[in-house]
């Protein structure tokens, strides 16, 4: 399974940019997926996650009401729509997936995903 993210940007704070994973490999192959983020200097965080059959979702606190993750199954593909950027947000993004049907609570756990993509900077100016 090959992950693929890309839409990243220089956007300025209020702004949106709308983030998408390509899958290349069966459906099956990831039935969660998440998206991640890592600040320079900080450790990897969780932004949200997805279970794709359910179309059953969570995002972290720090993104709530701001950020939503979708799926198009028919595409293969997963997005982050990101909207009302700060600068905080500012990080490379990652999207993960795994086989397994994840409980709720492990899904934002980055050790319950087998396959990650290489990342996508994401720039808010101030």
């Amino acid at each position: 399974v090959q992950l693929q993210a890309f839409g990243g940007g220089l956007v300025q704070t209020g702004g949106s940019l709308r983030l998408s994973c390509a899958i290349a490999g069966r459906t099956s192959s990831t039935s969660s997926m998440a998206w991640f983020r890592q600040a320079p200097g900080k450790e990897r965080e969780f932004v949200g996650a997805i279970r794709r059959r359910e179309h059953v979702s969570r995002v972290a606190e720090s993104v709530k009401g701001r950020f939503t993750i979708s799926i198009d199954n028919a595409k293969n593909m997963i997005d982050l729509q990101m909207n009302n950027l700060k600068p905080e947000d500012t990080a490379v993004y990652y999207c993960a997936g795994t086989p397994r049907t994840l409980i709720l609570s492990s899904l934002g756990n980055p050790r319950s995903y087998d396959y990650w993509g290489q990342g996508t900077l994401v720039t808010v100016s101030s």
